[in-house]
C-alpha cells in the first residue's frame, strides 16, 4: 500500500505541476484584457472546463482504486473464510455503493461548475 500512496502523491503533484505551468497560457497582458472586456468575450469556459474534467478524473481515479483495494480485500477474506462470505460480500457491497457516491457527489459539482459558476 505504501508503493500505492506514493505513486498516487506523484500523480497528483504531477498533475498540479503541469496545471501550475499551464496557467500562464491564459493570461493576458493589458492589452488583450481590455480588448477582451470590450468585445465582451467570456474566458472563462476554457477555465471551467478544466476544472471539470480535473474534478471527475480526481474522483474516477480515486473511486476506482478504492473499489479495486476494496474488491481484492474482500475477495481475500472470503478465500481465508469461506463461510463468512456473505457477511464479507455485503459489507463489500455497502462499501462499494458509499464509494460510488462520492463519485456521484464530483459528477454534482462538475454539473455545478459547469453551469452555475
Amino acid at each position: 500500500m505504501n508503493k500505492l500512496l506514493k505513486k498516487i502523491f506523484a500523480l497528483t503533484g504531477a498533475l498540479i505541476l503541469v496545471l501550475a505551468l499551464a496557467a500562464p497560457a491564459y493570461a493576458a497582458d493589458a492589452g488583450t484584457a481590455v480588448a477582451a472586456a470590450e468585445e465582451a468575450v467570456d474566458n472563462t469556459v476554457g477555465l471551467k472546463a478544466i476544472a471539470a474534467g480535473v474534478c471527475i478524473g480526481i474522483a474516477a481515479a480515486g473511486g476506482a482504486i478504492a473499489m479495486g483495494m476494496s474488491t481484492s480485500k474482500a475477495a481475500e477474506g472470503i478465500a481465508r473464510q469461506p463461510e463468512a462470505e456473505g457477511k464479507i460480500r455485503t459489507s463489500l457491497m455497502l462499501g462499494l455503493v458509499f464509494i460510488e457516491t462520492a463519485i456521484i457527489y464530483a459528477l454534482l459539482a462538475v454539473i455545478l461548475i459547469i453551469f452555475v459558476l
